[in-house]
């Protein structure tokens, strides 16, 4: 798959310029940005050259800048990949902005291809460098900093043990039927018991609270039993096909849905033996050793204390905004760690790219101890508005927090609850429809991005300030 750049402008191309047809405000500030920026995209380049024996030869694939712009542009508008490519293949504004011009607009599914070569840690290294050159161009200073954390939610359905069960059944028959359409001969011997695993799921979805006192684990018991067989069997068909001989792809599709098969009988395993633990034998199962989904089995169990949502499945997300509405920091944490972890790491990441703790340090309860109040004050932060959580408060402290400058540092902080409300409805952050802990990731850091390339062209777009310097 070549990855060489596209060829030069055709007729077409330099007569729409001659006529003067221009992108929005807001994306011919981000385009410009990008072209002044080039080296962006040397990363996104590795990514999809990452694997390929002979990039030089075969089919064109996208350039590593069509692939940044359309996820950018895909972001930016909060568009599925068919969305995005009808909208790019319909509008000639669309086709110069991702550098397409009057080339022939691939399918959906080759945009789909080329994103998921990225990695995350390609899209921390663009974000990273999209901050540095805010910082050189004089728009952000880093004076300012608030933090927060939110949840992300992963692509499930509500867990509960006995639709867990039925996922494994009916995902692992309907591999096993996958499998025996491939196979000349069949699989061999394997019972279908969907029907049976529906019905004992249902009769416990329907039960009442007094029923499941009496029903629940004699129900359950059976459910476990069919979906323990159905592993069974399915390990059993795995251990005896083979793949046809002489028949190169055949044996590559048999490969992989015997790989597939036998990693939901391994998630099938972890399902029943949490289910026998806590039902049968009525155990507190602790939550790191849970499955919440077959499908995304890196999905957390996050409580936060949220009254309309008690309980989220997804990840936590710990973000941190500079002043003027750039998302210096991001990162996706594993479990619920407590808000108060990240204080001292984000002065430290804010040092490293600013060279300076900011002025103003801003955050919820969540993140107070002492400890982080003296990281602060150790780093050089002058002012630390982070409300005292738990306990009485000391006169002093009580002072401080009445205060205007604590107010107004306040007043600063619930900035960033916007932020996070565009994220989730303008930049898709809201659920990440993918699948993966990988492309969870990149969904997040392309939403980052977006939104700092956003900020950043609105910067650009108001008269330059000088910068304030600090005082010796």
């Amino acid at each position: 798959m070549s990855r060489t750049p596209v060829s030069q402008r055709t007729f077409a191309d330099v007569e729409f310029l001659r006529q003067g047809v221009q992108l929005e405000p807001t994306l011919k500030r981000i385009a410009a940005f990008l072209d002044q920026h080039a080296r962006l995209v040397d990363g996104v380049r590795r990514d999809l050259l990452r694997g390929l024996t002979r990039p030089t030869t075969g089919r064109r694939g996208l350039t590593a800048a069509q692939t940044l712009r359309s996820l950018i542009l895909m972001r930016v508008k909060n568009w599925d990949y068919r969305e995005l490519r009808e909208r790019i293949t319909d509008g000639y504004t669309l086709r110069s902005f991702t550098h397409f011009e009057s080339q022939r607009v691939p399918k959906h599914d080759a945009f789909n291809r080329a994103v998921n070569r990225l990695t995350p840690a390609t899209l921390q290294v663009v974000n990273d460098a999209v901050v540095q050159a805010a910082v050189a161009l004089g728009v952000e200073d880093g004076t300012k900093l608030r933090v927060d954390t939110t949840v992300v939610e992963t692509d499930i359905h509500h867990p509960t043990d006995s639709t867990l069960l039925w996922d494994t059944v009916r995902v692992v028959t309907r591999l096993v039927r996958q499998l025996d359409d491939l196979i000349p001969a069949g699989v061999g011997p394997f019972t279908v018991r969907t029907r049976a695993a529906r019905r004992r799921m249902a009769e416990i979805q329907r039960m009442t609270a007094k029923e499941r006192h009496t029903q629940q684990v004699p129900t359950y018991r059976a459910l476990i039993g069919i979906t323990e067989r159905v592993v069974a069997e399915a390990r059993a068909v795995v251990a005896r096909v083979q793949a046809p001989r002489g028949d190169v792809l055949s044996g590559a599709t048999v490969a992989a849905l015997k790989q597939q098969i036998t990693s939901y009988c391994d998630l099938g395993d972890r399902v029943f033996s949490q289910t026998r633990r806590r039902v049968l034998h009525g155990e507190q199962v602790p939550t790191d050793e849970k499955v919440y989904s077959i499908f995304e089995p890196h999905t957390d169990l996050i409580k936060r204390g949220k009254e309309r949502k008690p309980i989220e499945f997804g990840h936590k997300v710990f973000l941190a905004e500079s002043g003027h509405g750039l998302i210096t920091q991001y990162q996706v944490l594993t479990g619920n760690p407590a808000d108060q972890d990240h204080v001292t790491p984000s002065l430290t990441r804010h040092a490293t790219i600013f060279h300076q703790a900011p002025d103003l340090y801003s955050s919820d309860r969540g993140f107070f101890n002492e400890s982080n109040l003296d990281a602060c004050r150790t780093a050089g932060v002058r002012l630390t508005c982070i409300p005292q959580s738990g306990g009485k408060r000391s006169a002093e402290r009580e002072a401080f927090e009445k205060s205007p400058a604590f107010k107004r540092g306040q007043r600063f902080r619930a900035g960033i609850e916007g932020r996070i409300s565009v994220l989730f409805r303008g930049r898709g952050m809201k659920r990440a429809l993918v699948e993966g802990r990988e492309h969870f990731e990149l969904l997040v850091g392309a939403a980052v991005l977006a939104n700092n390339l956003m900020v950043i062209a609105e910067l650009l777009r108001r008269p330059r300030a000088r910068p304030r310097r600090r005082a010796a």
